[in-house]
């Protein structure tokens, strides 16, 4: 396996990790149990971003353009709504 499949596909794994906290998080009753799977969580969006600034510095993800300021008002009017 090449570096840029194993950064992929770390980037894919910890993104997964990150919906399963969020969704243990909000149906979390006992705060100690909630205030560390925020904390397991927080680290691993650091973790997460340390690992996609290595990939777009070496080539292996390009983000989407940014949106223009005329599509941003236009989703935020959506949502707002």
């Amino acid at each position: 396996m090449d570096e840029k499949t194993m950064v992929n596909d770390i980037l894919s794994s910890v993104k997964a990790d990150l919906t399963a906290y969020q969704t243990a998080i909000t149906e979390a009753e006992n705060m100690g149990l909630r205030q560390t799977l925020q904390q397991i969580r927080n680290n691993d969006e650091s973790f997460q971003y340390e690992m996609f600034k290595i990939a777009q510095s070496k080539g292996y993800y390009q983000p989407a353009a940014k949106a223009t300021v005329t599509e941003i008002t236009t989703v935020k009017n959506e949502l707002q709504s």
